[in-house]
């Protein structure tokens, strides 16, 4: 998928235009950004954005982020997490004395 982000009033403007008109390619659009297809009409739109607006367009390329992904000692700690008796408990405090990953060791981590 494409990543569309717009920082200016009129970026924004014709980015709402462009999912309006457009509804085939729009995967999502958020407000200030927008998920297109990974076709070279979503690039074209894309594009066009970009030579309009310049600086004030960012694209990306998105991958979508499966579980799977994810090591399995994270998924099961995000599992464990959320299935704790006391919703307010941090996760920090949750972790300690379990066997489970240290939060600022997975925040040093890369995926």
């Amino acid at each position: 998928m494409l990543l569309v982000v717009t920082y200016s009033r009129r970026a924004r403007r014709d980015l709402r235009n462009v999912c309006r008109a457009h509804e085939g390619c729009v995967v999502r659009q958020l407000g200030r950004a927008a998920l297109l297809e990974w076709t070279e009409f979503g690039a074209f739109q894309a594009l066009r954005l970009h030579e309009k607006h310049g600086l004030d367009v960012q694209l990306e390329r998105v991958v979508p982020f499966e579980p799977a992904d994810a090591p399995e000692h994270v998924r099961e700690a995000a599992s464990a997490y959320e299935a704790r008796d006391h919703p307010s408990t941090p996760y920090e405090r949750f972790a300690s004395g379990r066997d489970l990953p240290d939060p600022a060791a997975m925040r040093g981590e890369d995926l």
